[in-house]
């Protein structure tokens, strides 16, 4: 089901939604060309209205799946950019992640400052009681399966990481290839991105996906732990099934495709997926076409998660 109000005369795209309830309204940040925009509404099902650019960095490009974390009555989006002042890594990759701070949900989100180097993309920013933690993706250009993957590392404080970063969840099926013969022949280029952690009951979860949004085979998948340990760089997830079989929690169907990339919410005791997907049919946008949309996630009593998708989507 779309979430937000499409404005097809000056569409700029929904991709990568994160979403974040505070103070009892919710807000809705997503990837633009030259920022970071936002949407607000005072109720999840409720009407949403356009709040505009609530970031953006001079003289560069593609603003990448924001993250927005409130600590102490401040906002923290956490988003990666096309950055010309660090090196890139071996791919030539510029993506690099940066932390902004605001007093307000809807910003200006003003003072960014650098947090990690290239490759560094779709982070999840965590607070527990043991500390803050930012899950990300970033490259490996080594292994079997070389590409995009996980990882999780401390921050020391909402501008600092720690610097030690532990793999989490690495590409290990042929649905994750990116890309055949991407920067030589026979080496193939894998995709787990879109991090999303959250804990129900004795369950924790990391939720990511994989390949990308132009492929057939892009999806939502996850890992899991059942264990009571709350630092997150001391936890193994496991992908559910396991590491071989291709179970995609939501993918493409008969009316929707492209789908992944999404962030949680637990509404009224029940779980939702907020991520993007563009129609199969024409719907008359410009560009990717990709838009927020929900669905339900259950969480049933083996710890398995399901998706109830909304038959009458708008």
């Amino acid at each position: 089901m779309h979430l937000l109000e499409i404005n097809k005369e000056n569409y700029i795209g929904q991709a990568d939604p994160f979403i974040l309830e505070s103070s009892g309204r919710f807000y809705i940040y997503t990837t633009g060309d030259d920022g970071i925009y936002a949407y607000e509404a005072d109720d999840l099902f409720g009407k949403w209205s356009f709040a505009g650019r609530v970031f953006t960095y001079p003289d560069v490009t593609d603003f990448w799946a924001p993250c927005v974390i409130e600590i102490d009555g401040t906002y923290y989006m956490y988003c990666s950019f096309e950055f010309y002042e660090d090196t890139p890594d071996k791919g030539g990759h510029r993506q690099t992640m940066h932390v902004s701070s605001s007093k307000s949900p809807l910003g200006p989100f003003t003072n960014p400052k650098q947090l990690l180097h290239p490759f560094s993309i779709d982070s999840h920013v965590v607070k527990n009681e043991s500390g803050l933690f930012i899950f990300y993706s970033t490259n490996s250009f080594e292994g079997e399966r070389p590409g995009t993957y996980i990882v999780v590392d401390r921050l020391l404080d909402p501008y600092h990481a720690e610097g030690k970063p532990v793999s989490v969840v690495v590409p290990t099926l042929d649905e994750d290839v990116y890309m055949y013969d991407r920067y030589e022949k026979g080496v193939n280029w894998h995709t787990i991105e879109g991090a999303y952690y959250f804990k129900e009951g004795e369950w924790q979860y990391l939720m990511y996906s994989g390949n990308c949004y132009m492929q057939p085979t892009y999806y939502i998948g996850y890992a899991r732990a059942k264990t009571d340990e709350t630092d997150l760089t001391k936890i193994k997830f496991e992908k559910y099934p396991d590491d071989k079989t291709y179970a995609p929690l939501l993918k493409a169907n008969e009316y929707e495709e492209g789908t992944g990339h999404h962030s949680m919410i637990k509404y009224k005791n029940q779980w939702y997926a907020v991520y993007h997907a563009r129609d199969v049919e024409d719907d008359g946008l410009s560009g990717d076409r990709r838009n927020a949309r929900i669905c339900k996630i259950n969480i049933n009593p083996d710890g398995t998660l399901e998706a109830e998708r909304y038959e009458n989507h708008i």
